[in-house]
């Protein structure tokens, strides 16, 4: 079985792949197949656990790869909180970073974002691929929505939901840890 974590991205993403990779019956990676094009950039193992909010934009190959046979796994938290991560790395001088294409890209706007109207960019930038990743799960027979500040109720149904094994307390731990804090 395959597994994948859609989210936004600044919601624990990291945090979760780190915990998974406490499976010893799972791989797991954190945008591991991200640099990668055409059906290569989606070719991910059996029995593996895939973290990557850029797969909200890949939903529609996504399912004609894989379809039902995966665990989607919805991961959220607070959309405000994302929101204002995301504009605390607005300009972190990373020109691949998901706010910045989106917001001079995908949003069409050939001059620079006034600081004024960053947050409201970065809230729409949230909203958008929510809605993208709630739509394509609306249909899905395997998945659960899971929150960040909660991962005290959902990991332990999830690790049983996949048959995992390995260090269940190590990885439950990692959520007690910041990973890529802004």
């Amino acid at each position: 079985m395959r597994v994948f974590v859609l989210n936004t991205g600044r919601c624990g993403s990291v945090t979760l792949a780190r915990a998974c990779e406490r499976l010893t019956n799972y791989t797991a990676g954190h945008e591991s197949r991200a640099r990668r094009i055409g059906d290569d950039r989606l070719d991910y193992p059996d029995q593996h656990v895939e973290v990557d909010n850029r797969l909200s934009w890949f939903l529609g190959a996504l399912d004609e790869r894989y379809g039902d046979e995966p665990l989607y796994v919805h991961l959220r938290r607070d959309p405000v909180q994302v929101a204002q991560s995301f504009a605390k790395r607005w300009e972190n001088g990373n020109p691949a970073g998901v706010i910045t294409a989106f917001a001079k890209a995908l949003v069409i706007r050939p001059t620079p974002w006034p600081d004024s109207q960053r947050m409201e960019v970065c809230r729409f930038y949230v909203q958008t691929v929510t809605a993208n990743i709630e739509a394509f799960l609306a249909d899905k027979p395997r998945q659960m929505t899971v929150w960040l500040d909660d991962a005290a109720t959902w990991f332990p149904q999830l690790w049983e939901r996949i048959g995992g094994e390995g260090d269940y307390e190590a990885a439950l731990a990692e959520f007690a840890s910041r990973h890529n804090a802004s």
